[in-house]
């Protein structure tokens, strides 16, 4: 049974971080691997296989967008949460004015993708798991549109809407375009090594609007 799925996903804004832009986001010409990868596991999650991005369709022009958002500069302490925890009636947000900051962001709007991919078995699978077991349940969560939880693109506030893709031909927004180097992108995150989590890039080549990840070269 083949292990591959289409699906397609939109929205009305998406936000893919250059990892440069240190203080003001700013976003990806189009949608990462990694975001694709996430996507597909807030779908369908099981230690017994792993989803790898195959190609990114881009079905609707690249358009940018600029919003001002307010953020906070700090997390919550750590060392404040077990106390109000265990009682203590001390407030456990931040709201002071030195904290919070009004930061600019240049957004995709109106987005829209196909992602296709397929999955390889993992040496955490357990006997009764099996390809065939797993391309059903996909195939019917992806139909019903469910998830373990609302995937997003890029930041939370910015939900994706899901659905199966049946077509045999995808038309994107590119097809008269032969090529666009859209230039380094973050292709995902190393965890081989929990302690030293890498980024790995690679040289994105978008032809006729689909960016091809099977045999990309990807650097550490």
């Amino acid at each position: 049974m083949a292990k591959n799925v289409k699906v397609k996903v939109w929205g009305d804004y998406a936000l893919f971080s250059r990892p440069e832009m240190k203080v003001e986001r700013c976003s990806y010409d189009v949608m990462t691997p990694s975001a694709a990868r996430g996507i597909l596991e807030a779908v369908y999650w099981h230690p017994g296989m792993k989803w790898i991005v195959d190609k990114i369709y881009v079905n609707k022009p690249i358009q940018f967008t600029s919003v001002r958002r307010n953020e906070v500069k700090s997390k919550v302490s750590a060392n404040n949460v077990l106390p109000v925890y265990n009682g203590n009636p001390k407030r456990l947000y931040l709201s002071s004015k030195t904290e919070i900051v009004q930061r600019s962001s240049i957004l995709l709007r109106n987005v829209e993708y196909v992602i296709e991919a397929h999955f390889e078995m993992t040496d955490k699978a357990n006997v009764s798991d099996n390809p065939g077991k797993f391309k059903d349940i996909i195939m019917r969560r992806l139909r019903r549109g469910e998830c373990f939880h609302t995937p997003y693109f890029g930041c939370r506030e910015f939900p994706v809407r899901f659905c199966l893709c049946e077509e045999d031909e995808i038309h994107t927004a590119y097809d008269g375009e032969d090529e666009r180097d859209l230039g380094f992108m973050l292709y995902d995150l190393d965890y081989s090594d929990p302690k030293n989590i890498q980024p790995m890039f690679f040289r994105a080549i978008m032809k006729k609007g689909i960016i091809d990840l099977k045999n990309c070269e990807v650097i550490r």
